[in-house]
């Protein structure tokens, strides 16, 4: 029976997931539920909505949604991710904040464990003010601006060009946020914090520092990916909140986070050197880029294509 002899299905709707519209693009992408689809397209007028559930999306929506994203921030232009990824790093020195000033409020509190705990439930508190303002932050994009290179999408040379700004616009944020808590030193109270804080971030030797570097990125890129997946803001915010607070109970290194907080130890105390900083930001900032690069773009792009192969 043809579609003109039933009008009346024109008017069903398709509920169409975040980048559909590319879904035939890449390679691998034509799969059972696109040729459903498709086929649904064929039958009936499409009315493409917007989605509010909170429903769980599948990861082929979400791999979907992540070069989608991907794309666009490669194909942003230059100032505007400069100035995005600055006020990223500005944004993040707040995380840094908070726990100097647990610290500095615990000082005299012997047990480590505790510390530790209550840093840790305030280390998220600048992750979340800036991933939900929208601000660039290099270890979001280890891994969601390399889905597009993957899926041959979008050349090698633009995915470097990304890092390269956005990682020396978080550096030059972070710098500026050390200044500008300095002359709150007074208000703030923790300068103690700050102390320790930058003890914590240098006295490793770097191959630690390399492998705790890599469990971080490996959690913010995750983070990242898990933001995608969620379809409201309270998911979202919880997200950002579950891997940060985890990568503060660890002790791990973030390269922005922790820049910022160097930085900053730097400008209130003589015994930090540009040398034992600039061999931490160097380290964690590879260790981050390979946890995200490899142990989530790598992982969740090849389990997913492969699940599409084994549907065709």
């Amino acid at each position: 029976m043809t579609r003109e002899n039933e009008p009346e299905k024109r008017s069903s709707t398709i509920d169409a997931p975040d980048g559909e519209e590319n879904a035939s693009d890449g390679p691998g992408a034509v799969t059972e539920r696109s040729i459903k689809r498709r086929a649904e397209d064929d039958a009936y007028v499409p009315v493409i909505i917007k989605r509010t559930d909170e429903t769980r999306r599948h990861p082929d929506d979400t791999l979907r949604t992540a070069i989608k994203e991907g794309i666009e921030q490669l194909k942003r232009p230059v100032l505007s991710l400069a100035l995005s990824s600055v006020a990223a790093g500005l944004l993040v020195s707040f995380s840094g904040m908070a726990v100097a000033v647990v610290t500095t409020a615990m000082i005299d509190v012997e047990s480590v464990a505790m510390v530790r705990i209550a840093t840790a439930f305030v280390y998220p508190l600048g992750f979340i003010v800036c991933i939900l303002s929208g601000g660039q932050l290099f270890t979001e994009h280890t891994a969601t601006a390399l889905y597009p290179v993957l899926d041959r999408r979008q050349p090698f040379a633009k995915l470097l060009r990304l890092w390269v700004i956005v990682l020396f616009g978080n550096l030059v944020g972070a710098a500026g946020s050390a200044g500008l808590h300095l002359m709150v030193a007074d208000i703030v109270h923790a300068r103690e914090g700050y102390l320790e804080i930058g003890r914590h971030l240098i006295k490793f030797e770097s191959w630690p520092l390399f492998f705790s570097g890599i469990l971080a990125g490996w959690l913010m890129a995750l983070g990242a990916w898990l933001v995608l997946s969620s379809p409201r803001l309270i998911a979202q915010m919880y997200a950002i909140y579950l891997v940060t607070f985890l990568i503060g109970i660890g002790g791990l290194h973030h390269s922005i986070a922790g820049s910022a907080e160097m930085f900053t130890a730097m400008v209130m105390f003589d015994e930090f050197s540009v040398a034992s900083a600039a061999r931490f930001i160097s380290v964690a900032v590879i260790g981050n880029l390979v946890g995200g690069g490899v142990f989530v773009a790598l992982l969740n792009y090849a389990y997913i294509r492969q699940t599409q192969s084994l549907e065709d």
